[in-house]
């Protein structure tokens, strides 16, 4: 049995920790795409599957709008700020 006040019954902290590792993997993505000289290195960490989700159409009698397309990119650095989060998180609580 987890202690009480673990993380582990808090879905909310873990979607928070998640959200911010790829918030700051995004960044370093973005900061090595540009600054990063062209080279293996700079594919090998920029290099991104970006699965997508097409145009959605939602018509809900009153108001019809329309979403997407909605991609995710994630790339080496991305998943690195997930575990920089992570390995920062643990250590504060």
């Amino acid at each position: 049995m987890a202690p009480k006040g673990s993380s582990k019954n808090r879905p909310g902290y873990h979607a928070i920790v998640l959200i911010c590792g790829f918030l700051v993997g995004g960044l370093m993505t973005a900061g090595a795409r540009k600054w990063l000289p062209s080279g293996s290195v700079k594919e090998f960490l920029t290099t991104a599957v970006t699965p997508s989700l097409g145009h959605i159409d939602i018509d809900l009698v009153i108001i019809k709008f329309g979403l997407g397309p909605i991609a995710l990119d994630v790339s080496l650095l991305s998943l690195v700020g997930v575990l920089i989060a992570y390995l920062i998180a643990r250590s504060l609580f």
